[in-house]
């Protein structure tokens, strides 16, 4: 995930969110590489979202959700992942060629929002988000 990618992504978001949201942009360590917590975004978002593209980036889950589902709930499947995945709707891995090359973490609104935000951020930074 390039600076100019991320930031491409980020724009895309705060000019499509139907209400305030945090954005974090990853690669593929997890690591920040551009991010915004939108004014009127609760405090707490950002944290979410960062936990959100973490996990999409590091784990071998392409979502949030994904990794959620592959869970189920389960109190000794959940305690056996990262402490700080996140199993919230909102994290998306981007890939280019096939390859992984970083993640979107979307927080602030509904889960299926964050979701789809972080898919579209994605797809406008020139990238694939999974289908």
């Amino acid at each position: 995930m390039t600076h100019d990618q991320a930031l491409v992504a980020l724009r895309s978001v705060i000019d499509t969110a139907p209400g305030p949201v945090s954005v974090v942009v990853v690669d593929t360590h997890g690591e920040v590489v551009a991010s915004v917590a939108m004014s009127g975004a609760a405090r707490d978002t950002y944290l979410n979202a960062q936990r959100k593209a973490y996990t999409a980036a590091r784990s071998d889950a392409f979502t949030t959700r994904q990794l959620a589902e592959k869970a189920g709930g389960s109190p000794t499947e959940l305690a056996s992942f990262d402490p700080q995945f996140s199993f919230f709707l909102g994290g998306v891995a981007a890939f280019r060629d096939g390859d992984r090359v970083g993640a979107v973490g979307v927080s602030g609104l509904p889960g299926e929002v964050d979701e789809q935000l972080a898919i579209a951020a994605i797809s406008a930074a020139g990238l694939d988000a999974p289908a």
